[in-house]
């Protein structure tokens, strides 16, 4: 088995060090992850400068870019081979709820999943690596019995978040739909020595939605949550909706007038 590792916090991270040592003896593991941490970069690509690919002493490879950039430059020629996994992680805080549409480490892994390859995110649940060792060991297992069960068949994408305990305090894995989060907290604002105002991104908001079945749920709980995700944007739902205001407004002319 072939596994491609990425994540958004940077190739020193202590995440994808310890993910990195929890699969090198279960596949063949190759790395290519941020040179600087890339938090919240989503899926962005750089594609208005160079991207360049650097070597660390641990044989890392490390990109000027962000997380969808290292995925998509290692598929697209720079490994030479099509792994059968990609996994990025294990990421420094929550991915859950709203924060999978501003993730980095769930931008990297689905970077892979649009290219039909299987992919995983894993987060922790808190920030400040506790207990990083035995997420580590949680990630290894998941991939070994998921694989065993997966691997040929069509790509998938999961989210994972594990609490930050020790592998034995750890709940069974739950499988759940994403949550919700309040609106993020309001923004910072400082005056720069320069006399600007400058402002700062405001934390998360707290879940608005943490109901039983949530992944915020799960691992209040102690859980490790599972969510499959897509990439589907399109709200089904209202498609009829939406084809009955388009014909009100076709009849009234082009802009609805």
């Amino acid at each position: 088995m072939k596994i491609l590792i990425s994540n958004d916090d940077g190739y020193q991270a202590p995440g994808i060090v310890a993910l990195y040592e929890a699969l090198k003896d279960v596949a063949e593991v190759e790395v290519v992850a941020p040179e600087h941490n890339n938090s919240a970069k989503s899926n962005a690509l750089t594609l208005h400068s160079p991207l360049y690919v650097h070597t660390a002493g641990n044989g890392f490879r490390y990109v000027n870019g962000t997380p969808a950039d290292c995925v998509h430059i290692a598929l697209t020629g720079l490994l030479g081979y099509r792994p059968d996994l990609v996994v990025s992680g294990i990421n420094n805080g929550a991915n859950m709820g709203d924060d999978t549409i501003y993730s980095g480490t769930v931008g990297a892994a689905m970077e892979g999943y649009l290219f039909g390859i299987p992919a995983i995110a894993f987060s922790q649940t808190e920030k400040g690596w506790a207990h990083i060792n035995d997420a580590g060991r949680f990630a290894r297992e998941l991939v070994q019995q998921v694989m065993a069960h997966e691997i040929g068949g069509k790509a998938w994408l999961l989210n994972v978040n594990i609490p930050n305990k020790p592998f034995d305090e750890l709940k069974p894995m739950k499988v759940c739909r994403l949550g919700r989060r309040h609106a993020a907290e309001k923004v910072i604002s400082q005056d720069s020595p320069r006399g600007d105002t400058m402002y700062w991104i405001g934390g998360a908001g707290a879940a608005k939605d943490g109901a039983e079945g949530t992944d915020f749920h799960a691992t209040a709980q102690g859980h490790v949550s599972m969510t499959p995700l897509k990439v589907d944007l399109t709200d089904h739902e209202a498609l009829a909706h939406w084809a009955q205001t388009a014909s009100e407004l076709a009849a009234h002319g082009k802009a609805g007038a």
